[in-house]
């Protein structure tokens, strides 16, 4: 994908984010549906800060592909946990594991791109 997806798709996250934060403090009265999205809200808006904070540090295939999975998966594991509080039935609970081990993976790759360093170069320039 191009690069002017990523952030395109990050600043989406962040809107959607603010949304269900905000509907969460203001429209929600069941604490159990509160509380379940004000934890994807925790682990969604970080995420969206930390990809923009990885396109300024180094805006390359290889980082892109990491930051890709931490986005996606930020996005799956809050969604997951707004459909549970809009009353979607609990076996919807099963897809938050997949978010949450999507951003791991994501930041496991980035580990590796980053002790890695300047030994990916060549490969990177050489797909992009």
């Amino acid at each position: 994908m191009g690069a002017r997806y990523l952030p395109a798709f990050a600043a989406a996250n962040a809107v959607m984010a603010l949304t269900f934060g905000t509907f969460a403090a203001h429209g929600i009265k069941d604490p159990q549906a509160r509380e379940w999205i004000m934890t994807g809200v925790i682990f969604q808006l970080p995420h969206v800060a930390a990809v923009f904070g990885l396109l300024a540090w180094r805006n390359s295939r290889l980082v892109r592909s990491g930051a890709w999975a931490v986005s996606l998966g930020s996005l799956i594991f809050a969604a997951d946990l707004n459909l549970l509080a809009l009353g979607l039935p609990r076996w919807v609970a099963a897809f938050a594991p997949i978010g949450g081990s999507m951003m791991m993976i994501g930041w496991l790759w980035l580990i590796f791109v980053a002790l890695a360093g300047e030994r990916l170069d060549i490969v990177d320039k050489a797909r992009d």
